[in-house]
């Protein structure tokens, strides 16, 4: 709490609170300085801006969502990404955890049987790169409908083409590495689909590596796969993503890796004391690396106050909720009532400032450095974001907030994107130099060997 009042310190606390409480993101927001606020609008419009986790295309895909129009909910569509002035977006090919099956099939054989077993019916376990593969063809399919606003872009110099042409670029990224099914050659044609990195855990350990989700390891962080997994991904030219990974396995991807890595949507863990957000300590090492980390929006990642409320709330009312169900009739008078004197009972926690998550950007420049932070959002993926950044049309406020704070211009066009992109340029390097490395594979007698630490 008090390194979070520090932190928050830096930004003239006045300027925040007033600049995030205007009603309308294509207005001055009330209480914002004129001159600045024209200041940072033309820099934020003419910087490239990069945003690396959105997972609006879990509505694409379960919701039917058209990204046209504008939507009356949500966080992204068309409209609000031209207002607020997002360039480039990665979108999260999101594998649930649910999707993640019983794998001992991997790692097993008949003896006798030289085949490598798998289930291959629709709805058997490890269903998670079917999934992945439907999330892909929607961001496809959306692209195919609106050719003259939005490309799929694979590599830098299709995603400047395409920002120079005017039009919205739109990336992959896998979220659960799980989706890959223990197996490096669906890795490999998750490449050759247009994905360009992967987060490699979800909230599940998974074939390869462990999740920061669930307190007792697996692996230890990666194992023999894991490792080759990261490897394979250097050479491929994927950024490796250890965003909710376990503390160990982060160490231990930053130990194997040939290329710079990103956490494409962590918060500050030393204002928010969240397994899924990163230390100093791995800031620094993050820095060393030449990565990224790019700040997650999520209320309950910036906010410590936050997700102790929602938390408490949550689970109560979880508990007389499911008590409630039990006595009375689904359907029923009586469970309606029931169900809305719940939601009177236990109101959503008011959402916290913008200046909450103006400060984990803030802690992440100043312990990691200016080249080593970006913006992750997570819109359409989390329930809540700060007030003054509701959709991606108020972006523009966090470049306001930033040269409000002191910062230069050059430091906030490289938050916006241009660290990111630096990064991938150097992914897409390292790969280059890799072009004569075979490719790695599979080896069930050693897959599962732990790693030497």
């Amino acid at each position: 709490m008090l390194k979070r009042a520090a932190a928050t310190s830096l930004v003239p606390l006045a300027l925040l609170v007033a600049c995030a409480s205007a009603p309308k993101p294509s207005e001055t927001p009330s209480g914002c300085d004129p001159a600045l606020w024209r200041r940072a609008s033309q820099l934020h419009h003419a910087a490239t801006v990069v945003d690396t986790h959105t997972d609006t295309t879990s509505r694409i895909l379960d919701e039917g969502f058209d990204m046209g129009p504008r939507a009356p909910d949500g966080h992204m569509d068309l409209p609000r990404i031209r207002e607020g002035g997002l360039d480039v977006a990665f979108y999260s090919i999101y594998v649930a955890s649910r999707f993640y099956g019983d794998e001992a099939p991997l790692f097993a054989k008949k003896p006798g049987d030289d085949d490598w077993p798998r289930p291959t019916d629709a709805g058997t376990a490890n269903g998670s790169a079917r999934r992945a593969m439907a999330m892909i063809d929607g961001l496809v399919r959306t692209a195919d409908r609106y050719p003259d606003q939005m490309t799929v872009c694979a590599s830098l110099e299709e995603i400047r083409a395409t920002v120079a042409a005017g039009r919205h670029a739109a990336c992959m990224g896998i979220e659960g590495g799980h989706a890959i099914e223990g197996q490096l050659a669906l890795l490999r044609l998750f490449h050759q689909l247009g994905v360009r990195y992967m987060t490699l855990t979800h909230t599940n350990h998974n074939e390869y590596a462990d999740s920061c989700a669930d307190a007792v390891p697996r692996w230890g962080g990666l194992n023999t796969l894991g490792q080759k997994v990261v490897k394979e991904m250097n050479r491929l030219g994927m950024m490796v993503d250890v965003s909710h990974v376990s503390d160990n396995a982060f160490r231990d991807v930053l130990a194997v890796t040939r290329a710079p890595v990103i956490c494409s949507h962590s918060s500050m863990r030393a204002l928010c004391d969240h397994p899924r957000n990163v230390t100093d300590d791995m800031l620094r090492l993050l820095a060393q690396n030449d990565g990224v980390v790019m700040v997650n929006y999520n209320c309950g990642f910036v906010d410590a106050e936050y997700q102790k409320r929602s938390s408490q709330s949550s689970q109560t009312r979880k508990i007389q909720e499911r008590e409630a169900r039990r006595r009375l009739a689904e359907g029923s008078p009586e469970l309606e009532e029931a169900l809305k004197n719940l939601d009177a009972r236990f109101p959503t926690p008011e959402r916290p400032e913008l200046s909450v998550l103006v400060a984990h950007v803030l802690h992440a420049i100043e312990v990691a450095g200016a080249d080593h932070v970006g913006l992750g959002s997570d819109f359409d993926g989390v329930p809540c974001v700060p007030k003054g950044i509701d959709d991606v049309s108020y972006l523009p406020r966090l470049s306001y907030e930033l040269l409000a704070a002191g910062q230069s211009e050059e430091t906030v066009r490289k938050v916006l994107g241009g660290n990111l992109l630096r990064v991938l340029e150097r992914v897409e390097a390292v790969a280059a130099s890799l072009a004569g490395e075979p490719p790695y594979c599979n080896d069930l007698a050693t897959d599962t060997t732990p790693i030497t630490r």
